[in-house]
């Protein structure tokens, strides 16, 4: 039997040339990574990630969706969280982690399709990643992340108070600016906001939202 499911446009951009030439830009080292959010910030992301997972037990079962090569997952390794594990739609830069012998999980799956069971995590986050699902879309990876964390969701995602299109890389329909945190604490009643952090590039006047939420009770 043919595999019915439709594939949007977003998921094929990503799973074609536009995602390997995305994996090109973004093929950072943990020292590169610092560099870039150093440059962004004026401070590094192991000093963000500090922020919000200090007091957290560093045995807790870690997962990022959309992990790309898996550069955010080294930082957390670094700081001592070392069950991590990642996925993403695109097979390159997975198979791009594995030769470069990261020694990371990392395995090809969808943000609308998370192929573990509930609860399997202890925190699940994105960077990233929420910002390029179309908004009227949104709510099945946030529901199939809220499924699979038994008690955090953390997020590093572009802020706007109102959800807004942006053009990325000169095409349209590819990333949406928005109020995450807010997305997630609208739709979930078990969740509550313990951190956000909105920084602003140093550059520019975009803003980036650093958020932790935590499950109080099921929705």
């Amino acid at each position: 039997m043919k595999d019915k499911r439709v594939i949007l446009p977003q998921t094929a951009a990503w799973l074609g040339s536009f995602g390997r030439q995305y994996t090109d830009r973004n093929a950072h080292t943990v020292e590169e990574l610092e560099e870039l959010y150093r440059r962004n910030f004026g401070i590094t992301r192991t000093e963000i990630n500090r922020r919000f997972l200090d007091s957290l037990s560093r045995s807790l079962r870690v997962l990022e969706v959309g992990s790309n090569m898996g550069t955010q997952l080294l930082c957390l390794r670094r700081m001592g969280f070392e069950r991590v594990t990642g996925i993403d739609l695109q097979m390159d830069a997975i198979q791009r982690s594995r030769n470069g012998k990261r020694g990371l999980a990392l395995m090809q799956a969808s943000a609308y399709e998370i192929p573990c069971p509930d609860g399997a995590f202890d925190l699940v986050f994105t960077s990233g990643l929420l910002i390029h699902i179309p908004p009227e879309r949104i709510g099945p990876v946030l529901r199939e992340i809220y499924r699979c964390t038994r008690k955090y969701i953390w997020g590093a995602e572009c802020f706007a108070p109102q959800t807004t299109e942006i053009p990325y890389h000169g095409k349209a329909g590819l990333l949406w600016k928005g109020d995450y945190a807010g997305l997630y604490l609208r739709l979930f009643s078990g969740l509550e906001l313990v951190r956000e952090e909105r920084c602003k590039y140093i550059r520019d006047d975009n803003v980036d939202a650093f958020f932790l939420l935590r499950k109080v009770h099921s929705s």
